[in-house]
Order: C-alpha cells, then structure tokens, then sequence
C-alpha cells in the first residue's frame, strides 16, 4: 500500500546547495505587470465671473431700487414746481420754499439707500472675486499636491515596470530535497534525450557524477556525450554486448553481491522460480573458486558439476580452465543438492553472454560521465538481460557507502565521496520489478539520486507516485494514458488538490516539433545534418583548445550556456526560435503565446515533447526540460520559490490593477511602501554573507540605540532576490 504523499513545505525541508538537480524549467511570471502608466493630473479651467452674472445682479439691483428712483424723480420736480409757482404768484414763497425743503428732506433717506444699495452691490462683486481667487488658490495647490503624487506613482510604477520586464521567465524546476528517486512515466525519445540532458547539465555544472544506462537502443544520451565532450568532460561507453570485455562493472564486489547480480540475470529471461538456488550454487562456486574469479572459470564450475566425473573432457575450452583439484572441490562442495545438473546447465547457459566481461578491461580510470548502452540490434530480450546486469550491479555498489580504498601503488579512490551522484535508467520498464525495487532501495540507503523512465505505464513506477521519497513526473502518453491519469488525479486528491488546469508555452510546442526524432538518430542520417566527426574521430581537444579530460571541475553558469547553444540540438534550435519568448513590454498587452491544458487522457497524450507534468508536494508543475532554454535570456537557474516578488504591487499604474498572489510570497497593496533602505544585495542560492559586513536595520535594544546586525542574520538565506532591472540611464551632459 504506497504511503501518502509528504506535505512538508520547500522551506521547512533542509536544502542540498551544491547538490541541486535540474529536471526543466518553469515558465512563471512572478511579477505581476503593473498596468498602464498613471495619467498626468491636468489643470481645470480657470473660473471668472461671468458677464451674464453681474449683468443679472446689475438687472436685479435695478428692478429693487426702481419705486426709489420713480419717488426721487417726484420729488425733483416736485421742488422745481415750487419755485415755479411761486413766480407766477400762485403760491406764497414761504409755502414754495417749506415745499422745496419738503422734497429735499424726504430725497436725503432715498439718495442715501440707493447709494447704500450700490455699496452693498459692489461689496457682493468683491467678495464673489475673492471667493474665485481663494477656490482658484486651493485648486492649484491640490493640483501640485497631485503632481507630487503623480511623480512619486510614476516613479513606483517605472520601478515596476523594468523588474516586471527585466524579471526571469523561465526558473529552474529542481528535484525537491529529501527525494531519492525520479520516476518518468511516458515520454519519446526526444523528451528522453532533453531530460537527460538537462541532468547532465546539472552534474557538469557541479562536477558531479553522471551514470546512465540506456536500455532503449535509440541513442538517447548522444547530446549528452556532445555537451560533455564541448565541456572538456570525456564520457566513457559501453555499448552492450560488444563492450563487455571493456567493462568491469559487477566485478571488483564481494561473493555475495556478484553471486546475488549473476542469479538476478539468469532470471530476467522470465524464468523466477528457483532465483534463491541459483544464489546459493553461484555463492557456493564462488567459495571454493575465489570470489576475484571471472565468469568464464565460474561458468567452467557449472560444466564440471554437468560432467560425470571420470569424463576429463579435454577438448571442453571451459573446463580447461579449471584444474582436477579445483572440479573436484566443485563436485564435493555442491553435488549433494537435487537436480544440481539441471540446475546449473541452465546458469550456464543464461551466464554464457557474460564470459568475457573484464578480460580486456583498461586501466578502470575515474570517469566522470559514465554510459552503458544496448545495442539496437540485440532485440529487447537482450536489453533486458544486459540492463538487469548493468543495474543489479550499479544497486550493489550504491549500497557500499565507503569509498574504494587506495591501491598498493598509491592510486586514489574512484570517485570522491562528496561528490553528487546520479544514475539515470532509460528503459527501465524491460527491467523487472525485483530489480526496480532494489535499486530504489539502494537509492533511499546510499543517498545516491536514481531516474527511472519508463516508456510505458508500467505498475513497478504507478505504485511508487504517492511515495514521500520519489517524484513523479508524466510526460507525453503513447499507451496507458486512463491509467496514468487516473493515478495522478489519485494523487492530486491525497494531496487535497482538485482539478488544475495548467500554462503550456507556445515555445515548448514549437521547439518540440522542430527537433523532433533527430536527437535520436545516428549522426548523418537525417536530412540536413552534419557529421560530428568528434564522435568518429575523437580528438584530445575541443574546439575552444581545452583537453578533454575523464572529469573537470565545476562550469561557470556562462561556459555552461555557452556550451549548451554551440553542442547540442536543443541549444541551436532554442536559440532560432528564441523570439517567441521576447519579453513583453509593461504598457503592451502581453500575446497569445501560452495556453492552457488538463490533466485528463487527452491532455496527456497531446503533451509535446519536451513536457513534463511534475507532481511536486505543492501541486502539479508543468515543466520544459528542453536544456536550450538555459540559453535563453529570460532564463534563471533560481526556482521559483528562491525568488522574491521585489516590485510594485499591480495597482501602479491607472487601471487599478491588483496585485496577484506569487508563489511564497505575501500580498503587497500600492499603499504599503518599502522602507527606504539601500538596494538590496543579491545572494547566490549556495553561498553565504559575510558575517562581518555590518548593516543597520530598524531594531533597537530598548534604549532607543539601534541595533547593528549583520546581513546573514536578517537575509532569508533560502530565498533570492529576482533580477532587478538594468541600472538607471546616463545623465546626458549635453543638457
């Protein structure tokens, strides 16, 4: 019964810096873009008293003060009618003059009141101007303060804009710390070859080592061998069974493990029962012959318990290499089981392919990039005898944890024990299940990476997905697609996920379809394909002058890539069609160029090449694990959980736009602004800060002295801040 699947967190799970493996890239925008520019505030038009309206105060005026200017008017005349009268002796001049006093009396109160009025109308106009004046003095002002606010969004929403355009597109999608085993379900030949290659980007980077048994017969790890030999890294091949005299694997163990791979060769051709006998007799020949003895004296054990005993069968090659006395200590150590003589003819024939391993062995020098291949001829019978051979003995030695100690000449260990050690099985659905447990196991206890691909839906790698310590990965399904989905939608709901659908890149697509089945093909044999004499003619150079060695030291990210565009397919194809992925511009409307999948059958059957499904604890990821993405300018090795969303929150700009959710990061609004400290100092994901740079930060002992700490203690040394933009233009000394 698999166990459930970890919910353990990226952050609480202890990391392995040197040690990281590469399995795709990741395309994720972790910026969210911030939107138009925000729009300059304009001025409102300036606001005068209007002619209309002082023409109508003037007009109301006039209609009030209308019955006083009747009753002046009468009164004038009635006073200029006094003298009159008085002249043409109608009326006395004392009543004349009263009259003319009379009308002067009552005119006094109507001037003053009409003067009044056009005081109070003036001192209205006055105070309509300054109130004009005040508003116009207040609009100016929050004009200016929206000016201010203005500069300071602009400058928030620039900020944002370069890190959103200069940010990474595609992270780096490593195996989580804590997994032992990878397990690759589907997939063809060029997604095979770009996985592989991307891994052994990962051990060449580091100088790690790198073990791949190839059991498809296609020649997927040619692009390896490639970037290796550009890398000054000389892999050593094997190409079984034609090799197998080169080849020392699974002799230099002790009895017990040689005996235990040999009974689990002689059974891969089907035959299980009787695998503990056929351990016990091959243990027991190697007690009385030597447990250093070749195949070849071993099988001559097995022909001398078929002989009868006074049959000296001289003109046997195989029982030549045996002497009287060491057939007689066979016969007397192992006779005495039932059905010994059947038993051990048939060991003898399914070992009888295995006689020369060794016997021309080289010098068994240190090699970095190892590979053991079948050959295409030998027909899938073969492979899986030849596999189980290779594997069976790769699972013994990764169960010695101990180094190989030091020969009498002085000659230093094989391989460093602190090196980083993966050993990737394509193919491994011809294995069988016993062998596939084993070598998981050996993986588990030795610490040792394994990659397992499978061709089909094989149940030895279904029952495995919801295992803590492996990581499942579904590429593009040929057969067994319900089954595959099925299984993963099984363990999306042990996790607590539900149905997701998930950003497939146009670029995937198209780099796919582009390299196609060529990465597999032997080298000349596709139309338009160049030789690469390297392969045919090795040279003790590459073309940059450096000799090529058995192994070297880490590779600078830069040579890396550098090696990954100039060597392989996938590095020349992505660089063709790296125009698809330019980046977007932050007040452009980013194009079609991905799309969305499922996780159905159909999905997963529609897979392009070079995609992955990886089901990581947080979800499932769809990955690239085509290696020329590396090349690429919007690519990082940082995963996505090493960076840090550093930018302005996606309300910037005008159209209000709100942050998104990034992964492991908090919510910012355009309201919280960052303290105002210096830029932030860049880290690599494996190095650490010096302790005794000392920065200044905000927190104080009580006695309101801050506190000096150092960068290592208030960095986060598990994540890494994202690219942030080019540095700011030139001032031009011309203005």
């Amino acid at each position: 019964m698999p166990t459930p699947r970890s919910s353990m967190t990226a952050a609480s799970r202890p990391r392995s810096g040197p040690g990281r493996t590469y399995i795709g890239w990741r395309h994720k925008v972790v910026l969210p873009p911030p939107g138009p520019a925000p729009r300059r505030p304009a001025p409102a038009d300036a606001e005068t008293l209007s002619e209309e309206w002082i023409a109508g105060q003037l007009d109301s005026e006039k209609r009030t003060n209308r019955p006083l200017h009747f009753a002046l008017v009468g009164l004038v005349l009635f006073a200029l009618l006094c003298p009159l009268l008085w002249t043409l002796r109608i009326l006395p001049g004392s009543l004349a003059l009263g009259g003319v006093f009379a009308c002067t009396a009552i005119a006094a109160p109507v001037v003053f009141a009409l003067v009044q009025s056009r005081q109070v109308m003036a001192a209205r106009l006055a105070r309509a101007e300054e109130r004009l004046a005040e508003e116009r003095a207040e609009r100016e002002r929050a004009l200016h303060e929206q000016q201010q606010e203005h500069a300071r969004r602009y400058t928030e929403w620039q900020s944002a804009a370069r890190a959103y355009e200069a940010q990474p597109r595609w992270y780096g999608m490593t195996v989580p710390p804590g997994t032992s085993a990878v397990l690759v379900v589907g997939g063809s030949d060029a997604g095979w070859s770009a996985l592989l290659t991307t891994i052994g980007v990962s051990r060449l980077r580091e100088g790690g080592d790198l073990t791949v048994v190839d059991l498809t017969g296609h020649a997927v790890a040619r692009e390896l061998v490639r970037l290796a030999r550009r890398c000054a890294v000389e892999p050593r091949q094997w190409v079984l069974p034609a090799d197998l005299p080169r080849m020392t694997l699974g002799t230099n163990l002790d009895a017990g493990q040689r005996a235990r791979i040999l009974s689990a060769v002689a059974a891969a051709t089907g035959q299980l029962e009787g695998v503990d006998a056929d351990e016990t007799l091959l243990l027991r020949l190697l007690e009385v012959l030597g447990p250093d003895v070749g195949i070849a004296r071993l099988i001559g054990g097995l022909r001398a318990l078929v002989t009868p005993e006074g049959d000296a069968a001289e003109d046997d090659p195989a029982l030549a290499l045996l002497t009287e006395e060491e057939r007689a200590r066979v016969r007397k150590r192992c006779a005495d089981d039932p059905g010994v003589r059947e038993r051990a003819w048939a060991l003898e024939n399914r070992l009888s392919p295995f006689e020369a391993v060794g016997t021309r062995a080289d010098d068994g020098a240190y090699a970095q990039v190892k590979i053991i291949s079948t050959d295409r001829a030998s027909g899938e019978t073969a492979a899986r005898v030849y596999g189980t051979y290779a594997v069976a003995a790769l699972s013994e030695l990764l169960e010695t944890r101990a180094p190989e100690p030091a020969s009498a000449g002085g000659r230093p260990p094989r391989a460093r024990p602190d090196r980083t050690r993966s050993v990737v099985v394509c193919g491994a659905e011809t294995l069988p299940a016993e062998e596939v447990d084993q070598v998981l196991t050996a993986a588990a206890d030795g610490g040792v990476e394994v990659v397992l691909m499978f061709r089909t839906a094989a149940p030895a790698a279904l029952q495995r997905f919801s295992e803590p310590d492996c990581l499942p990965v579904v590429m593009g399904q040929r057969g067994g697609a319900e089954e595959v989905a099925r299984v993963v939608a099984e363990a999306l709901r042990a996790d607590g996920e539900g149905p997701q659908r998930l950003e497939l890149h146009r670029l995937t697509e198209v780099i796919g379809e582009a390299v196609g089945g060529t990465v597999s093909e032997p080298d000349g044999a596709g139309a338009g394909q160049d030789v690469d004499d390297e392969l045919f003619f090795p040279s003790p150079h590459t073309e940059s002058g450096a000799l090529i060695r058995n192994a070297a030291a880490a590779i600078a990210p830069l040579d890396l890539v550098r090696h990954v565009r100039s060597a392989t397919a996938w590095g020349r194809a992505t660089a063709q069609a790296a125009e698809i992925d330019t980046p977007v511009r932050a007040d452009a409307e980013e194009g079609a160029s991905v799309r969305t999948t499922g996780l159905d059958a159909e999905s997963l059957r529609g897979l392009p090449s070079t995609a992955a499904l990886v089901l990581t604890p947080h979800g499932p990821v769809l990955t690239d694990t085509n290696p020329g993405i590396l090349t690429l300018s919007t690519a990082t090795l940082a995963t996505v959980e090493d960076s840090r969303n550093t930018g302005a929150g996606g309300d910037v700009g005008h159209s209000g736009a709100t942050d998104g959710t990034t992964g492991g990061t908090d919510r910012r609004g355009s309201s919280e602004r960052a303290p105002e400290t210096g830029r932030p100092r860049i880290v690599p994901p494996d190095s650490t800060v010096r302790a005794d740079t000392p920065e200044v930060s905000e927190k104080t002992d009580g006695s309101g002295v801050p506190e000096t700490v150092g960068a290592a203690d208030r960095l986060d040394p598990e994540q890494v801040p994202p690219n942030l933009g080019p540095p700011p233009e030139r001032l031009d000394w011309r203005v």
